[in-house]
């Protein structure tokens, strides 16, 4: 294992923790209203947004594994991570202001989506990647990494709120271009800060597994699949719950100001703040299977009253609920990944950050290619009609279901899951594969 060291400055982990506000912006703004964007604004058909999706999000999961392999093995003097961070994130914000400066109509305007997505895709896994697999290297015991995965969620919610709840407001004013331009700026500045706390220990054990065997020792391991089918449950419901919520101020609450939006989204993320420090100090006293296992439970019980509310009052009350088990989830996936990661340097004595978050990045990136499957189905299927303010009672029922039944659903099962997860248990000797030479 890795040697002790001195608990990390208060300094460090503020800034290695404000990154989280730039990686939640971009990935927030773009999951919450590309969609809405694409569709509702510029015209383009669902289906094939919902088709470019899909191939961002099988490209995206590709790129995880691979990624996280090389990134395991590279050495430089700035150490194995920081490098992809500190070249990538330049290249990375000002594609993502491109997304929101859309080029052509009809198909051209299709293929401009797709080649922008692409790219903004091979950027966003080599900076989020490699930033997230500092994490369980940085901070190393149960006592720092709730204190820092609890700072890097009050930033990332700051992060959801500036890029989920605000853009309604700010594209409304100055329209979406300009929109994009000023939260890749934001991301910017947060991410340089990020670069000031991530100054690698040059002490971990080194990777040497062949891609190939890297990849079967880690789905050799019995803990890391239950986690990984229960992460990618988890964040399917994450990919759905900020897609819909325009489509539902919109349609369900028949609200035609975009600040409902707003409201819903800011709701979740207000309520999520505060209850991040308390998920912090709960994994600290239960553990973190068996808190994970009370944050799914919150988060699935809160999502049932979208079934039925009708004004926009009892939504924000409802999406400030949902904001108390959301957080805890956001605080526990990866501190639940670094336990893992731990286990299974005992087994291999080599340390793997890279390949485990790549590979946990590959599984659940699928999540939001079925987000869009499953969304762009159900607005086909239920005859949505683009800017008709009185939809079918179909579609009513659609983006109703979008926001609890189906989540419920999902939730269900990776309750499941995590209540197999292994570790944590009174017995974990059967966590995983035994590895040559242990």
């Amino acid at each position: 294992m890795m040697p002790e060291k001195p608990e990390a400055s208060l300094k460090q982990k503020l800034a290695y923790s404000s990154g989280n506000l730039s990686v939640n912006l971009i990935a927030q703004a773009f999951a919450a209203f590309v969609l809405f964007y694409y569709v509702d604004v510029l015209g383009v058909r669902p289906y094939l947004i919902s088709l470019a999706m899909v191939i961002h999000g099988v490209v995206n999961a590709l790129l995880n594994p691979l990624f996280g392999y090389v990134s395991d093995r590279t050495k430089t003097r700035w150490g194995r991570r920081v490098p992809y961070m500190m070249f990538g994130m330049v290249p990375l914000v000002a594609l993502f202001t491109a997304i929101w400066i859309p080029v052509g109509e009809g198909m051209t305007l299709f293929w401009y989506f797709l080649g922008i997505v692409l790219a903004y895709d091979i950027l966003f896994v080599m900076v989020v990647l490699n930033y997230s697999a500092l994490f369980p290297e940085l901070f190393t015991t149960i006592k720092e990494r709730a204190s820092v995965a609890s700072w890097r969620q009050m930033f990332g919610i700051i992060g959801m709120i500036i890029g989920v709840a605000l853009p309604p407001v700010v594209y409304g004013s100055l329209g979406w271009g300009p929109m994009g331009a000023i939260f890749g700026a934001i991301a910017l500045l947060f991410f340089i800060v990020m670069l000031k706390g991530s100054k690698e220990r040059g002490t971990a054990p080194e990777a040497t597994f062949k891609f190939k065997e890297a990849v079967s020792y880690t789905f050799k391991n019995k803990a890391f699949v239950y986690f990984v089918i229960g992460s990618f449950l988890v964040q399917f419901t994450f990919a759905m719950l900020p897609a819909m919520i325009p489509f539902y101020a919109k349609y369900v609450l028949g609200s035609s100001d975009d600040l409902s939006s707003t409201i819903l989204l800011g709701s979740i993320f207000v309520v999520a703040i505060p209850c991040v420090y308390l998920w912090g100090r709960l994994v600290q006293r239960w553990g973190p299977r068996q808190t994970i296992l009370a944050a799914i439970c919150c988060y699935m019980v809160a999502m049932a009253p979208f079934l039925f509310v009708t004004s926009v009052g009892a939504a924000a009350v409802t999406a400030g609920l949902v904001g108390i088990g959301l957080a805890g989830l956001m605080v526990l996936l990866e501190i639940v990944l670094s336990e893992v990661i731990d286990e299974d340097e005992k087994r291999t004595n080599q340390r793997r950050e890279g390949m485990y978050f790549g590979m946990n990045g590959f599984i659940v990136r699928f999540g939001v290619s079925l987000q869009a499957i499953v969304s762009g189905a159900i607005l086909e299927w239920t005859n949505y009609v683009k800017d008709t303010p009185v939809q079918t009672a179909e579609a009513v029922w659609g983006f109703r279901s979008m926001l609890s039944v189906i989540p419920i659903a999902a939730l269900l099962l990776a309750l499941l899951f995590f209540y197999l997860y292994p570790l944590g248990r009174r017995k974990t000797e059967t966590s995983g594969h035994a590895f040559p030479g242990k």
